[in-house]
C-alpha cells in the first residue's frame, strides 16, 4: 500500500545508524531470569521491583476474581463498569497512601494525561522539571494552561519560575518522585517549601517510587515525611505493584472532579476483576511482607557497588534504577547485544527516550535476584565492557 514511504525511509535510516530495534518477546514468566530466543538469561530490564508479577497471593486473588466475576467488566466506570471491588480497592489505596481519596486509571500514562488535561485551564500555569516523564509532557500538551520548564532538580530555577507566574489563578508544580532514566530522587522537601511559600500546588509522579521508597513502599512523599503537604500523588500499579494501572491519590474533591472530567477515565473500560483483585492483594503484600523491600535495597547496593568498582559510570542514581552510561547510541545497543551473549538481558536506552549523547543501559535489580545471579551479571558486564573498550 502506498503512502508510508516517508516512514519507511526513516526506519531505513535508523537501521543504517544501528538504532533500530525489534521487539523482544519473552518466552517465560517475568522473574530474576527469563527465557528469550530459547535461552535463559538474567533479567535486568523489568520494572518488577519486588517480584510481585508472580507472587502466589496475587495469582490466587486474580484466579478467584476470574471465577466469581468473569474476565471483563463490559463498560466504563461511569455507566455500568464500576464493581464494588473497584471502590473497595480505591479506599484501601487511599488509606495506604495516607490521603483522603484515590481514583484508579487504566495506566500511569493515562493518569497523568487525565489529571493534567482536566484540572488546568487558560488561567493557569504548569511548572515542570525538564526531565519529567513523557506522560507528564504529553499531559501538559493537552492543557490550555501556560507552561514553564525549570532546570532539572534546580531549586533556584524553580523559584524563578514561581516568581514569574504570580498572576495566574493556579500554579501547579509537577515532578517525578524518582526519575526513571537516572534513578535520582527529586528534592521534595525543598519543592514543597517553595510551593508553600508561593501558594502553588504540588503534583508528584511516584511511578518508580511506589513500592520502593517510604514506609512499606508508600512512595517518595512518605519517604520525606511530607504526608498531607503534597496535593496530588500519581503512581502506577504496573511496576513494583506488579499488575496493571495507574492511580491518583489526593482529596475527595479531586477524585469526584476527575470522575466527571478525566477523559481517560470517562472513555475507557474499567479494569478486569482479576487486575483489581491482584492490585488489592499487592497492597496487602506491601504491608505484610516488608522484607521484600529490604531485599530490594540490599541487592541494589550490592549491584551498584559492583558496577562502580568495575569502573562503570552510573551517574546520579540513588535507587534501584541504575543506568550504565555509554553515550553513543549504536555502541549502547552493541553493549546490550554483547551482554545478552553473556547471559544478561539489559536493554539499551537511546534517543529519543534520553537526549542525544546520553545513551545508557538502564538496569533495575529486583528483590527476586540472588547474590549469585547479580555477581554473574557483574561478571558479564565486565567481559562485555572490556571487549568493547567501555571500561
Amino acid at each position: 500500500m502506498k503512502g508510508f514511504e516517508y516512514l519507511q525511509e526513516e526506519l531505513d535510516q535508523m537501521k543504517e545508524q544501528g538504532t533500530f530495534r525489534n521487539l523482544i518477546p519473552l518466552e517465560s514468566a517475568q522473574g530474576s531470569k527469563v527465557k528469550i530466543k530459547g535461552k535463559e538469561v538474567i533479567q535486568l530490564s523489568s520494572n518488577n521491583y519486588l517480584g510481585l508479577t508472580s507472587h502466589p497471593r496475587l495469582v490466587q486473588a486474580a484466579d478467584q476474581a476470574n471465577e466469581k466475576y468473569g474476565v471483563g467488566t463490559g463498560s466504563v466506570r461511569t455507566i455500568a463498569g464500576t464493581l464494588s471491588m473497584h471502590e473497595e480497592f480505591e479506599k484501601k489505596l487511599a488509606e495506604f497512601k495516607h490521603t483522603e481519596a484515590a481514583l484508579v486509571f487504566q495506566s500511569g500514562f493515562t493518569t497523568n494525561q487525565g489529571v493534567l488535561s482536566s484540572i488546568l485551564g487558560k488561567e493557569d500555569v504548569v511548572i515542570s522539571d525538564e526531565l519529567n516523564h513523557a506522560s507528564i509532557i504529553d499531559g501538559i500538551r493537552l492543557t490550555k494552561a501556560d507552561r514553564k520548564i525549570y532546570k532539572h532538580v534546580d531549586m533556584g530555577s524553580l523559584e524563578e519560575a514561581l516568581k514569574e507566574s504570580k498572576d495566574y489563578r493556579t500554579r501547579l508544580v509537577v515532578t517525578d518522585g524518582v526519575f526513571s532514566m537516572d534513578g535520582n530522587i527529586a528534592p521534595l522537601p525543598e519543592i514543597v517549601e517553595l510551593c508553600e511559600k508561593y501558594n502553588a500546588l504540588v503534583m508528584v509522579d511516584d511511578a518508580h517510587a511506589s513500592g520502593v521508597l517510604g514506609s512499606n513502599g508508600r512512595g517518595s512523599v512518605n519517604h520525606f515525611n511530607l504526608d498531607g503537604r503534597v496535593h496530588i500523588q500519581v503512581g502506577t500499579l504496573s511496576k513494583a505493584i506488579g499488575v496493571l494501572g495507574g492511580y491518583v491519590a489526593s482529596t475527595k474533591t479531586l477524585r469526584e472532579y476527575l470522575i466527571h472530567k478525566g477523559r481517560p477515565f470517562l472513555f475507557s473500560t474499567s479494569h478486569p476483576p482479576a487486575v483489581t483483585a491482584a492490585n488489592a492483594a499487592a497492597i496487602d503484600v506491601l504491608l505484610e511482607e516488608p522484607e521484600l523491600i529490604e531485599k530490594l535495597w540490599e541487592n541494589t547496593k550490592f549491584f551498584k557497588d559492583g558496577l562502580t568498582k568495575l569502573g562503570f559510570d552510573t551517574g546520579i542514581s540513588q535507587t534501584p534504577v541504575t543506568p550504565v552510561l555509554i553515550g553513543d547510541d549504536a555502541l549502547t545497543h552493541k553493549f546490550s547485544d554483547e551482554l545478552f551473549e553473556q547471559g544478561v538481558f539489559a536493554q539499551g536506552i537511546v534517543f529519543p527516550t534520553v537526549p542525544k549523547g546520553k545513551a545508557r543501559i538502564r538496569t533495575i535489580v529486583t528483590a527476586e535476584h540472588s547474590k549469585e545471579e547479580l555477581q554473574e551479571a557483574l561478571d558479564a558486564f565486565e567481559k562485555a565492557g572490556r571487549k568493547l573498550a567501555i571500561i
